[in-house]
């Protein structure tokens, strides 16, 4: 793609407030399109992009319909929108297959799986997870003035979640005691969790593997993904009386039939709202 035409669309995304990620997603898809053919995207036409589409990512490379997906709508976002086309008529089979409903663990086995994490960050980093309920990239993202530890206050202010917004969720005192701890050793100070380089944030890679060797030391085996936290989150603390409206509000959820689906499990053992380590 020209260097003009991808200026033009990443500056139509940075508008539009599309998040860095679904950018980079976007400018990459456009691009493998441009290399397939050889050619300017803005030369080609629809039954060439079906093309690609249907031949190369489906059944050439066999990749998945989220990926397949991706691509679509990176295509009818840049020639709908950048390109300013009257119709576009490439389309993508609809999705097919089960819905998978999210593996949850009991509040004994989350309580096995802190405690085996490996140093006071590693805690700290699964507390705040299941403790917060939050997403890996809101996790890894979090700054020391987004800790609001005042008695009157308790809170862990997420900023810029998905959907680009900003909400707050709980801090328990079981998860601010946690922080301490690793705090008063590590001495972290632009990102709460930051990588190895300190100026960026811990990848969410590593936040995935933190999370599988606690599970590993623990004796739970493959659990999914640390994502697996805050479905436990969502769930416990339905379980345990807390009404809806607040677990959509601190999950950050924009419907209510998302939280809602957390309502399957709601037999699970009550997970009490002070420390569930104890």
């Amino acid at each position: 793609m020209s260097s003009p035409l991808r200026d033009r669309f990443t500056r139509y995304m940075v508008l539009r407030g599309f998040a860095p990620k679904t950018q980079v997603a976007y400018l990459h898809a456009i691009s493998d399109l441009s290399r397939y053919f050889g050619r300017s995207p803005d030369q080609l036409s629809n039954d060439q992009i079906q093309e690609f589409l249907h031949k190369e990512l489906i059944e050439a490379r066999k990749r998945s319909w989220s990926t397949v997906n991706v691509y679509f709508s990176a295509f009818r976002c840049f020639y709908r929108n950048v390109l300013n086309w009257d119709q576009t008529r490439f389309t993508i089979p609809p999705r097919v297959g089960r819905h998978r409903k999210p593996v949850i663990l009991s509040p004994e086995e989350v309580k096995r799986l802190l405690h085996a994490a490996s140093n006071s960050k590693h805690r700290a980093l699964l507390c705040t997870a299941y403790g917060a309920g939050l997403r890996v990239s809101e996790l890894v993202n979090l700054k020391p003035e987004h800790i609001e530890s005042s008695p009157d206050r308790m809170m862990i202010r997420v900023e810029q979640g998905k959907g680009n917004k900003d909400r707050y969720t709980v801090l328990f005192d079981w998860v601010l005691d946690a922080l301490r701890v690793y705090w008063r050793e590590y001495r972290p100070s632009l990102w709460i969790f930051p990588g190895q380089d300190p100026r960026r944030p811990l990848d969410t890679h590593t936040a995935l593997a933190v999370y599988k060797q606690a599970c590993t030391r623990a004796g739970l085996g493959h659990r999914r993904g640390i994502h697996t936290l805050r479905h436990c989150f969502a769930t416990h603390l339905l379980g345990s009386g807390v009404d809806i409206y607040t677990v959509k509000r601190l999950l950050g959820h924009v419907s209510l039939s998302t939280t809602a689906g957390y309502l399957h499990v709601s037999t699970v053992r009550q997970c009490p709202l002070g420390n569930p380590l104890d």
